[in-house]
């Protein structure tokens, strides 16, 4: 069997970069024997520097997993191959001269698991020199429309660049949209929940409970960030609904996403303490709005709706009949309504967060970009038949 060996480099060590590489370890029989891939760790990198060496073995690996399981650094490691990020570089130069320097090399797959886009000039200097790049991250597809541009390409570099896990984690939202896409089945309008956290507060309010009560409940369980109005804001969500809409072909940029947070603009500058204090103040409006839905057959829903040039994102009231309105717990759903699913979406549902869907959901993307190649387009002339000189 001709093994086909694909570099990669990992920028990201947290929790949703351990878990691939775990998945990479555990699945080594796997892709040898299904599809004759071996991936090959040529550098991990974090916030403190970076492990570069042409062929990290799996020992290596192993090694690194554990040290940050523990907390520790990439830094810290006392073995052949660690770069220092010095203490005075940003993290964006320092990336981005890893690429330049020729530590992440021309032929290898860029994986973004970070949360910042400090990231973004290394992904576009790993493409300008013919890298790929899969993102998890969901900043750099989110930025403005220029920087989307430059990765995902004008036309698109489906070869080189997939960002399946920037919407549901390992659910098939990108790949179900770019078929629909492939197919010119036309989406006339996209509606889903994209927040766990948020399926859980109004599953909460369907079932008759305080909103303060469910909030701290969510954060106590940690379902919440540190400070819930990170997930209450609602900007997580309307990042994911651009990204589809950019998918989609819509050019728009993050601020024109209307987004209602689940609490008022007087608590935008309190302490983390002071809002959970001032949460019960809200608990006799949300119960309102619940009762009002029930009333017409419905359930709140915090979802994102992509419909008539518009990205609204915030509280929704939907037919309890309907995919969303059958929605329970912390599950992610997504419906396309398109030429050919009119009436009847196309319904994508399941777990939209965790490190091992979020994983999993980059593995794929992987295997599928070790098998693009650089297409070799024949050119067509300006009547749309192939060129004199394109064909003997």
């Amino acid at each position: 069997l001709t093994m086909r060996q694909l570099n990669f480099a990992l920028i990201g060590t947290g929790g949703v970069g351990r878990a691939l590489l775990e998945q990479i370890l555990a699945l080594r029989e796997h892709h040898a024997a299904t599809y004759g891939v071996w991936f090959n760790a040529t550098l991990l990198a974090d916030s403190s520097g970076a492990l570069v060496l042409p062929s990290i073995a799996d020992a290596k690996l192993r090694e690194a997993l554990a040290r940050k399981e523990s907390g520790g650094k990439l830094r810290e490691m006392q073995t052949d191959g660690v770069l220092a990020k010095p203490d005075d570089q940003s993290a964006s130069d320092f990336l981005e001269g890893l690429v330049k320097s020729g530590h992440i090399s021309a032929d290898s797959l860029v994986i973004d698991c970070t949360a910042t886009d400090e990231t973004i000039p290394a992904l576009k200097a790993a493409l300008s020199v013919g890298g790929k790049v899969v993102c998890a991250n969901k900043k750099p597809v989110s930025a403005d429309q220029q920087t989307y541009d430059t990765l995902v390409g004008i036309p698109r570099h489906m070869h080189r660049v997939r960002h399946e896990s920037t919407v549901g984690a390992g659910l098939p939202v990108i790949a179900a949209l770019n078929r629909l896409l492939a197919a010119n089945d036309t989406i006339h309008k996209v509606a889903g929940t994209f927040s766990g956290t948020l399926g859980y507060v109004m599953t909460g309010l369907q079932n008759g409970r305080k909103f303060s009560e469910i909030v701290i409940e969510a954060k106590r369980l940690g379902y919440t960030e540190p400070d819930p109005r990170d997930d209450l804001g609602g900007l997580d969500v309307a990042r994911k609904a651009l990204i589809i809409a950019r998918g989609m072909g819509w050019r728009l940029e993050l601020a024109d996403v209307a987004v209602t947070p689940l609490y008022p603009p007087e608590f935008e500058n309190l302490t983390v303490a002071e809002f959970i204090e001032k949460l019960p103040e809200l608990d006799a409006g949300f119960a309102k709005q619940a009762a009002e839905a029930a009333g017409k057959g419905e359930a709140l829903r915090f979802a994102a709706l992509v419909e008539n040039g518009k990205l609204t994102v915030g509280p929704q009231s939907v037919a309890l009949t309907s995919p969303l309105g059958s929605l329970s717990g912390t599950d992610n759903l997504v419906e396309f309504y398109t030429k050919w699913y009119p009436a009847s979406p196309l319904v994508i549902r399941g777990a939209g967060a965790g490190a091992g869907t979020t994983a999993a959901g980059i593995l794929s993307d992987m295997v599928e970009l070790a098998f693009s190649a650089t297409p070799d387009f024949t050119r067509r002339s300006a009547r749309g038949g192939m060129g004199d000189a394109d064909v003997e």
